[in-house]
């Protein structure tokens, strides 16, 4: 099998500059382009966020938070009144906001190359949900994150660890270049770059499928009701074994494709 969908090598996080910028310039209104094609726009995940992020926080204020790829901001809502200062990196000119529950948004522009310009040991909490599967050198963004994050500090890390198809061809619903990370990375990558891990969870096994079989019966995303998460959180823990990075078979895709770390220094 091609070394990239066995997951044995991570597609972009050995690129040159130049194949960085080509990504780079790819993605940057990727998503936008996908959201301007709903006929609605509205952020789904709080739940999931909840469950396996926000209540394993301290109730305290955070002086200051960083988001990456957060686009609108949508994921702060549920812990606006905890933050002080919010700065969210974002690529986009049309995924902006100017305040998320009554906290201003500061927004600034990701340098191509992943570094992030802001002092070492800075933020208290930041929160990368499902952006580091849009950007190439992904050990590098982790690095820049590590660095960044002040001592006893938080990273919140969602992504999924599937391949999410063949990237080399268009993919309905779906961005150029994204692709998910494998499991095996993060379990290798992260305690080398220096990241403690406090609570980890994978979720959604066969997720993706009864979207589909339920997308007429239900009024809403099956993920959205909380019954369903409670069903999926332990059945994809009893499955944890089984997540493979490109499934070529029907039991290697009855598996967890997504996880959700909580982060610290």
């Amino acid at each position: 099998m091609n070394p990239y969908f066995s997951g044995e090598v991570l597609h972009g996080d050995n690129f040159t500059e130049a194949e960085i910028t080509q990504w780079y310039n790819d993605e940057k209104e990727g998503y936008a382009g996908l959201v301007s094609g709903y006929k609605s726009y509205e952020y789904s995940y709080h739940q999931i966020n909840r469950m396996y992020g926000f209540n394993y926080l301290p109730d305290k204020k955070f002086q200051r938070v960083l988001g990456i790829g957060s686009a609108f901001g949508h994921e702060f809502v549920p812990i606006a009144g905890q933050i002080e200062n919010l700065y969210i990196l974002e690529p986009s000119d049309n995924l902006v906001s100017d305040a998320i529950g009554g906290v201003k948004t500061n927004y600034k522009k990701p340098n191509i190359d992943g570094t992030i310009d802001f002092p070492t040991d800075y933020f208290d909490l930041i929160i990368c949900f499902d952006t580091m599967h849009h950007i190439p050198n992904v050990k590098h963004v982790l690095t820049e994150m590590h660095r960044c994050l002040a001592p006893g500090g938080f990273l919140l890390l969602k992504e999924p660890v599937n391949s999410m198809g063949d990237w080399s061809k268009p993919r309905a619903g779906l961005t150029k270049w994204e692709r998910g990370i494998p499991y095996q990375y993060f379990k290798k990558n992260l305690p080398e770059i220096g990241f403690k891990v406090v609570k980890k969870h994978h979720f959604f096994t066969m997720t993706s499928f009864l979207i589909r079989k339920t997308e007429k019966l239900l009024s809403k995303p099956i993920y959205r009701y909380k019954f369903y998460l409670w069903v999926d959180k332990y059945l994809s823990k009893l499955l944890s074994f089984n997540t493979p990075y490109h499934p070529t078979s029907i039991w290697q895709r009855i598996g967890p494709t997504e996880i959700f770390y909580i982060l610290t220094k």
